[in-house]
Formats: C-alpha cells, sequence, structure tokens
C-alpha cells in the first residue's frame, strides 16, 4: 500500500500493523475513508465453553465495498465498519452466560498490547464503530498486561490509536471465585465491584439475594460492609417509626453480615427492649460488650436493663463502669431500689408482711418494675395476707425466661420463684403441683434449707389429706377431722384441708364448727363454691335463714343453671318469710308459665309475697311468639317466681284495667303492687330485671 498523504499519527499506527500482522487487523477512518485494508489469516478461536457464532460485516474503500465473513470454525477477523456505512451493532450481554462466553465491554483508557490466551473473543463498543477483540496464539513485542487463567476473556487487550482512546466509565475484572460463580468470570465495573468480605474475613454466600427495604438485592459474591450499613439505616428508619419488629429483622440480617460489629448488637438490643424481650436484649448487650469491652452507651444500657429487672448488684458493674461517669437519673433509681430491697428483706425475715408488700411495691415503682423474682415476692406477701386471688395472678403475670444466678432473700432467683409457686398452688389444693414445684426449686438450689423445710411440709401436707379422704370415704368422720387436722398445723393457710374438715363436722352435726371451717377456708378463697355451700346448708340447720338466703343468693349469681342451687334457695326464701311471719301459700318450685284469663285470677296471683312477672301477649303477634320460650327458659332458672301470662284479646277486661296496649309488654308485681313496667324489652333486659327482682 502507499503511504502518500498519510499523517504522522497515521504512519505510526501502519508501523504497528505490520508488528501485528497475521495476528489482528482493525479499521482506521480518515474522513470515511478505510485505508487500511484488513488482512486475514486463519486462527484457531474456538472458545472452550461455546463457538463463535457467524458474523459479517462490510468493509468500505475509497471506491469500492469490499465484504469480509467470519468462519464460524476457524474464528477469522472481522473488518472495521467505516463511516457512514451500516455495520452489524454491538452484541448485549447475556447476564446469565458461562465462564468464557462472550460479553461487550467498554475499553480500556490505555493501548495494551493481546494478550496470550486460548482462543476465544468478544465485541467492544467505542463511539460510534465497532471492533471485534479476541486472544490468539500468536505473539506480539508488546508487553504482556495482567496476563489472565486460560479461557478468560477480557477486552482490556485491544490496540488504540495513540492519543485516540476515551477515557472508560467503567472497566471489567475478573472475578476471584469467592462468591457463587466460577473462575474466569466476567464482572462489571472494574476495581469498585470486584468482591470483598467482611470484617472477619467469611465468604458468605446469600443465593436468594440481600432484601433491602422491600426489594431484593441480588449479588454473585460475598456482602461487604456496605451492605451491613445499607441494612444498619434501614432499621434505624424503622426503630424510629416504632416499627420494632421490622427494625430488629434489619438488624439481624446486618449482624449476619459483619457478626463482629457491636454496634449491630447494641442497636438489636434496643429493638428488643422495643419489644419487651428483655432477656434476649441482655444477651445483645453483652455480645455488644464482648465483642468492644469498652463500649460505654452498650455498659450504661445493660445497667438499667439489669435494674428493671431488679439485678442491683450486676447494674452497679455497669452503670458505674471505670472511667465513666454514671448517669445521675439512673444511679439514683439504683439507690432507690436497693433502699427499698433491704427494707423488703428485713420485713419478710421477721415475718411482717404488710411492710414486706409495701417494700416491694416501692421497689417496683422505683425502677424495678420488669422483676420477676420482685413479682414473686409481692405473691407471696399476698399469699401470707390471705389474698390467695390476687397472689395466684401476681404469680401468673411473671414473664418467663431465664434468669441470671443472682440471689433474693438467700435463694436463687429461678428457685425462689418455684418456691413462692409451691406455697400457692398448695393453698389453692393443688397438691401435685406445689410438689412438682417445690421439687424444681430444690433442683435449682439444693443447698436452700428453707427450700428443703418446704418441700417435706408438701410432702406431709399430701399425705394427710389423701388419709383424710380414705377414712372420709370409709365413713370415719371423726379420724378424718383427725387426719386433716394435721395437714392444717403443717399448713395452716391451705382452704381445701378446712372446707375438708367442714364437711366432716357437718356429717358429725357439728354445725358450728362446720361454719367456722367454712369462714376459715373464705378468707383465703373468698368466692370457694364447696365452701359456700357447705356453710349455706350449716345455717340452713341452724336456721339461720338470713345467713342461707345470702350465700345461696351469691352462688346463683355464680351458677345460674345450677337447679339444685335454685331449688335450695327458693325454699331458704320460703323459710325466710315463714320466720318473718308473712303468710306463704300456694308457692312451689319450678313449674311452668301460669296462664291467666280473668281480672279475679289475675288479682290473686300477683298479689302474692312473692315476686311476680306477667307477660302481656296476643297470638297474632310475631314478637310475642318469637320471646315466649325465653320466658320458659327464665322460669327454669329462677324457680323462687311466679310467671304468668295474659292473652289480651281472650281476657279484654285485664288488658284494659291494666292499660295495655302495647304488646309484648311486661310487669312486675310484688305484693299486688306494680314496681316495673317493660314494653318489647331485649331477652337481655328481660332476664336483668328477673333476676334483681329473685334476690
Amino acid at each position: 500500500m502507499s503511504h502518500q498523504g498519510k499523517s504522522t499519527s497515521e504512519l505510526r499506527l501502519q508501523a504497528l500493523s505490520d508488528r501485528l500482522r497475521n495476528t489482528l487487523s482493525y479499521d482506521e477512518e480518515d474522513n470515511g475513508v478505510n485505508v487500511n485494508k484488513p488482512d486475514f489469516r486463519e486462527l484457531d478461536l474456538g472458545s472452550p465453553v461455546s463457538p463463535l457464532r457467524h458474523r459479517a460485516c462490510r468493509v468500505s474503500a475509497s471506491t469500492a465495498t469490499t465484504p469480509s465473513s467470519s468462519s464460524s470454525s476457524s474464528g477469522s477477523v472481522s473488518g472495521r465498519s467505516t463511516a457512514g456505512v451500516h455495520s452489524n451493532p454491538p452484541r448485549k450481554s447475556n447476564s446469565n452466560s458461562h465462564s468464557g462466553e462472550l460479553s461487550s465491554c467498554s475499553v480500556g483508557s490505555s493501548p495494551s498490547a493481546v494478550r496470550n490466551s486460548n482462543p476465544g473473543n468478544t465485541r467492544t463498543a467505542s463511539g460510534g464503530t465497532h471492533q471485534l477483540i479476541y486472544s490468539s496464539g500468536g505473539s506480539v513485542n508488546s508487553p504482556a498486561v495482567n496476563v489472565l487463567p486460560n479461557g478468560n476473556i477480557c477486552p482490556s487487550g485491544r490496540v488504540l490509536k495513540t492519543g485516540m482512546a476515551s477515557r472508560p466509565t467503567k472497566t471489567d475484572v475478573l472475578g476471584s471465585g469467592t462468591g457463587n460463580y466460577g473462575h474466569g468470570s466476567i464482572m462489571r465495573g472494574g476495581p469498585s465491584s470486584k468482591p470483598s468480605v467482611t470484617k472477619d474475613s467469611r465468604p458468605i454466600n446469600y443465593s436468594r439475594g440481600l432484601i433491602v427495604g422491600g426489594e431484593s438485592v441480588k449479588r454473585t459474591g460475598t456482602y461487604n460492609n456496605d451492605d451491613a450499613e445499607e441494612l444498619k439505616k434501614r432499621g434505624n428508619e424503622n426503630y424510629r417509626k416504632g416499627n420494632f419488629a421490622e427494625a430488629l429483622a434489619f438488624y439481624s440480617k446486618a449482624i449476619a453480615v459483619s457478626p463482629s460489629n457491636a454496634a449491630y448488637h447494641f442497636n438489636r438490643a434496643a429493638t428488643l427492649i422495643g419489644l419487651r424481650r428483655l432477656a434476649e436484649a441482655v444477651r445483645e448487650c453483652e455480645e455488644a460488650i464482648k465483642l468492644d469491652p469498652g463500649y460505654v452507651r452498650a455498659h450504661h444500657r445493660l445497667g438499667s436493663l439489669l435494674l428493671s429487672l431488679g439485678q442491683v448488684e450486676n447494674a452497679r458493674k455497669h452503670l458505674c463502669y471505670p472511667g465513666y461517669q454514671a448517669d445521675a437519673v439512673e444511679l439514683q433509681k439504683l439507690q432507690a431500689v436497693e433502699k427499698h430491697l433491704n427494707k423488703c428483706t428485713d420485713a419478710r425475715r421477721v415475718g411482717d408482711w404488710r411492710n414486706t408488700l409495701s417494700e416491694v411495691d416501692a421497689a417496683i415503682a422505683s425502677g424495678a418494675d420488669a422483676s420477676p423474682q420482685l413479682c414473686a415476692c409481692r405473691a407471696e406477701a399476698l399469699l401470707k395476707l390471705l389474698q390467695l386471688d390476687d397472689a395466684f395472678l401476681a404469680i401468673s403475670d411473671i414473664p418467663k425466661f431465664e434468669l441470671s444466678t443472682g440471689k433474693i432473700f438467700g435463694m436463687l432467683f429461678e428457685a425462689y420463684i418455684f418456691f413462692v409457686r409451691a406455697q400457692i398452688e398448695l393453698a389453692r389444693g393443688r397438691f401435685e403441683n406445689a410438689l412438682t414445684d417445690v421439687e424444681k426449686a430444690r433442683k435449682v438450689d439444693p443447698r436452700n434449707v428453707e427450700i428443703s423445710v418446704m418441700l417435706n411440709n408438701v410432702r406431709l401436707v399430701g399425705r394427710a389429706r389423701a388419709r383424710g379422704n380414705d377414712l372420709f370415704k370409709s365413713e370415719r368422720f371423726t379420724e378424718a377431722c383427725s387426719a386433716y387436722g394435721e395437714g392444717l398445723r403443717l399448713d395452716p393457710f391451705n382452704s381445701v384441708l378446712y372446707c375438708n374438715r367442714a364437711a366432716c363436722w357437718f356429717k358429725l352435726g357439728q354445725w358450728q364448727l362446720s361454719v367456722d371451717d367454712c369462714n376459715q377456708a373464705l378468707c383465703f378463697q373468698p368466692n370457694y363454691i364447696k365452701a359456700l355451700l357447705r356453710r349455706a346448708a350449716s345455717n340452713c340447720k341452724l336456721e339461720r335463714w338470713d345467713e342461707a338466703v345470702r350465700d345461696y343468693e351469691l352462688l346463683r349469681r355464680e351458677l345460674p343453671n345450677d337447679n339444685e342451687i335454685a331449688e335450695s334457695l327458693f325454699h331458704a326464701q320460703v323459710a325466710q318469710k315463714k320466720s318473718c311471719g308473712e303468710e306463704v301459700y300456694n308457692l312451689k318450685f319450678g313449674g311452668e308459665v301460669e296462664s291467666v284469663s280473668g281480672l279475679e285470677q289475675f288479682q290473686a296471683a300477683t298479689s302474692s309475697p312473692s315476686v311476680s312477672v306477667v307477660h302481656f301477649k296476643a297470638v297474632s303477634n310475631l314478637q310475642c311468639k318469637r320471646i315466649s320460650p325465653f320466658l320458659d327458659t327464665l322460669c327454669t332458672r329462677y324457680p323462687s317466681i311466679n310467671f304468668l301470662k295474659v292473652d289480651i284479646e281472650e281476657s279484654p277486661a285485664v288488658a284494659r284495667a291494666e292499660n295495655v296496649r302495647i304488646v309484648p309488654t311486661f310487669k312486675i308485681y310484688r305484693k299486688g303492687s306494680r314496681v316495673k313496667e317493660m314494653i318489647c324489652p331485649s331477652p337481655e333486659v328481660l332476664e336483668a330485671s328477673v333476676r334483681h327482682y329473685s334476690f
């Protein structure tokens, strides 16, 4: 070829092309004229993964266009398309391609030599032109740059015009193989996108990607600190909004990426506090301090947590951390809790349960508001003050989680809770449960003397109750009384033993002793049904009708569908009326709703000393048909009341006398006087009124 009319730069490029002959060809533009025709040489460009596809492009000269083609098997090089001539567009990269497949990429910023590698090629685009880049078995005089493993394809070996290369926006680098991809994969973005590892150098592979802000961020390699910081940021946003569960999820993922970051554990502890999962929050703070022993904020948060859990000594170690100025408010709370706990201990030691309750409530109010052992102390004090129901509620509200090895009243925290629960279960008559709880307390704290004494007492009380039950079944009531008394000497707060002994006294005809034992049982359990029944029955035997009616009325409220209690109440009320000199006649328990047809019959029925409920109805009225079955139900539930019904169409005289114009109408009478009137009431309103006047 002639070199006339060429510029100095073109001459340099021509010299370079001579050196690269038989290895590479490229196009050069000069006002739309291709001055260097491409050389062709058969090269083996077969990829180890996939063969090159057949391509063709046209090369134009100054006066003609010479077509060229590439062989699908030999990998011949295609020429450069010149300006103004149509060329094949660059092929887009397939993100799912395997290692060694072709992929388009940007051009390097400086000329570089062709790498020695196994056959393979790729297309690149710069500006408006296209060039095919490949590796071959040939060699060049230029020094090799960053020689890559065999089978990799990288376009940085492209030969550019001197001074004509443009600055790249990003480069391609080879993957290191540390993530979930093979050696030799091409990664986008140059050095900034190189896979990195976390601080503890542990590659983490999330095959499904990382969820950030509701979107899946898919990666091919390990996750770095930037990912963890993004997760922490999202967690902070949710925490500020009060979305503790969502914040906890983000912090947990950040810890999975960077488990050695103390701040992530510290933040996770904050969300757990918001969710009232305090035991887990304590563990997270301890982990943060383990990772960073000088983490002052973690010490402070852990100290506050331990104080709320009532662990004063452990809290002091962290709130008064050496070299750190303790928070004045937290320190004041610590001192107040400690003061009340000391007073509580002194009061419990001497059996002053009222002051024990007062001081433990003060300790809880001062800052130990999440302390399981203080809640147990409160329950124990309520039990000793004969408030069994309140004690049971207090012990039931204690959160269940692992406690530290601290002590209260000489017992380990966990053992003390089992110890108190055993006392309450024993007082409620749950002997098996009490034995199980005290055995657990003994297992946790085997050397505690108070627990050992309690275990022995529970076993003896259980044996006494079992022996008394066997004697009662054998109708040996006197011996049964002695057996129950033996159990009461060991456990003077056992309502079940008092009630069982009351049953023995009743069988022996000792009514007053039966009432006395029932009173003791009801002191501990005010709503103890069996004790109420036995006391009411004993009072009936003693003809104390007012007391008997009062107990039966209380039982009626507790058990409104119990016919036996209803009948007992009816007979007690009748006896009460007779004892007061009232005339009682035509009173019978139960029965059906009585139909009234005449005015005289109506006046006689409503003049009864007992309460009468009259239903004014009409056969043709739909509402009357609907509520009539409910009246039959009330007649069964409240047998001491007379239920009457009047059909105003059949008995218009009664309707006129009572001024009834709308049905259904209900009227309640006592001794001939109307005390209440209801027009079209609901079943609930009707029963409420009947219940009120039945008492």
